[in-house]
């Protein structure tokens, strides 16, 4: 095992001298890492004294702590040009024939860049921080809990991880730098999101819960190396001179992904979309999985989010809260049936487009919320006095039957869309390979998803909620 990574180390330690070399690199990293510290530094300095004249001295508490992991953040999000630039610069400068016709293996040759590319914006980062801590200590005497730097620390590294291990992949797809830049914003904007909502956990004060994102972003980072190492390929990576948005191609894949051999709508079920379903026997024993472990979860929050037990009075199920609510937002009746439809549809849409970035993750995430939702109503109603499964047999069985295959075959197909993405078909790149999963989505969406959703919405709107208040009040 050590001698197959002697390679690797011998090719990192190239690649980072060859960096530590060009100032142009160095420089405004230097510059930008030193500067950007101390302007967080006066920030945190101006929003103490502010918000100290108004007693609101929790806001600053909570404020110095978000800056510093923004300080982690920025020199990555700067320094990423590196890991861009990683093949298709030294494509672009001729340099990269004599490295990919090394006796290193791929694997080899790809961990041996990528590890490369990560010390610059790890060293920029962890210094930015040291310059932060520094200065803010000079100025307002404040000094990080050891187990909060220990968080921003780990948390600085696996942002690095992600980010750099998507630029990588990037650079080895791309045929120049200009393209890789213009790529990068598939990376930026998402992880800009992500710190957007580790803020969120960092100003409720919830510093446990980064340990949980830490654990998300690991996984997203192996998937990211593992996606690189499937879909690195050497012969390509030279023979390729342009990228042409071919649509004529693109038509030909989607047309033989979704149609096949069929001729008619029902040879088209036959042949095309229940081998499709065969496919996903796997995925969707997983889904089933995360949905009970939903139901779970949910079920276990009725202690920390209790409900009054008075607004699941069984004996007022029939007039009052529930019986209001349901007619304020006139769901027995074709409107309803548009309005579940249609939200169920767009909630679809959007799990599908979370997975594309997340391998499925996030996408499984929202899917599992309904579960989350239903199994903490369950437990609610079972404090009241309910019995759990009369609850559920009442408002979730008669809609259920059609909806929860429904989400369970479209975390299927996210799920195996994240898959195809980090495990490569020989002889596939990773567009086609992309392109095929995406549209045997849709084909399985329109043919079996759809209906299964139109079905549910509309025992949703007019049969469960009559039948739920009639069966719990009798």
């Amino acid at each position: 095992m050590l001698n197959s990574l002697r390679p690797v180390y011998i090719l990192t330690r190239r690649e980072v001298r060859d960096q530590m070399r060009d100032w142009r690199i160095i420089a405004p990293i230097i510059i930008l890492t030193l500067f950007f510290p101390y302007l967080m530094t006066f920030t945190a300095e101006r929003a103490v004294g502010f918000v100290q004249d108004f007693g609101a001295d929790i806001i600053g508490d909570r404020l110095i702590p978000f800056l510093l992991m923004v300080v982690g953040f920025f020199p990555i999000s700067v320094s990423m040009v590196i890991a861009l630039e990683s093949f298709a610069g030294e494509k672009e400068r001729g340099s990269i024939e004599p490295l990919l016709s090394s006796p290193l293996k791929d694997w080899q040759l790809y961990l041996g860049k990528l590890i490369a590319v990560m010390i610059p914006p790890l060293i920029a980062s962890y210094l930015g921080i040291a310059v932060y801590l520094f200065s803010v200590y000079r100025s307002v005497n404040w000094v990080a809990p050891t187990d909060l730097l220990i968080q921003i620390l780990v948390l600085t590294f696996v942002q690095a991880l992600v980010m750099v291990s998507g630029a990588v992949i990037i650079s080895t797809q791309t045929t120049s730098v200009r393209a890789a830049n213009l790529l990068s914003s598939f990376i930026i904007i998402p992880v800009a999101l992500l710190i957007q909502w580790e803020s969120l956990i960092m100003f409720w004060g919830r510093y446990d819960a980064l340990w949980w994102v830490v654990v998300a972003e690991l996984i997203i980072a192996g998937l990211l190396i593992r996606t690189g190492v499937s879909h690195f390929n050497r012969e390509e990576l030279l023979g390729r001179e342009l990228d042409v948005l071919n649509f004529r191609w693109m038509w030909h894949v989607v047309r033989d992904e979704f149609v096949g051999e069929a001729t008619s709508i029902w040879n088209w079920y036959g042949k095309s979309i229940l081998p499709s379903l065969r496919r996903l026997r796997l995925p969707f024993a997983l889904m089933l999985a995360s949905l009970v472990g939903g139901l779970l979860v949910g079920a276990s929050q009725i202690s920390a989010f209790p409900l009054p037990p008075e607004l699941v009075d069984p004996e007022k199920l029939d007039q009052g809260f529930i019986a209001t609510n349901l007619e304020s937002v006139r769901i027995f009746s074709g409107l309803g049936i548009l309005f579940i439809f249609v939200q169920n549809v767009r909630a679809y849409i959007l799990a599908m487009l979370a997975g594309l970035f997340t391998y499925g993750v996030l996408g499984v995430l929202i899917l599992m919320l309904p579960m989350f939702i239903i199994g903490y109503l369950t437990a609610t109603v079972a404090t009241a006095g309910i019995n759990p499964f009369l609850f559920l047999t009442a408002f979730v069985v008669p809609h259920g039957i059609f909806e929860i295959p429904a989400i369970a075959l479209a975390g299927a197909l996210i799920l195996r869309t994240g898959a195809s993405l980090a495990a490569s078909v020989r002889g596939e790149s990773v567009s086609e390979g992309l392109l095929r999963s995406v549209t045997d989505w849709a084909k399985i969406f329109l043919a079996v998803v759809l209906p299964l959703m139109f079905a549910a919405a509309v025992v949703e709107a007019l049969i469960t909620p009559q039948f739920g208040v009639w069966l719990l009040s009798r």
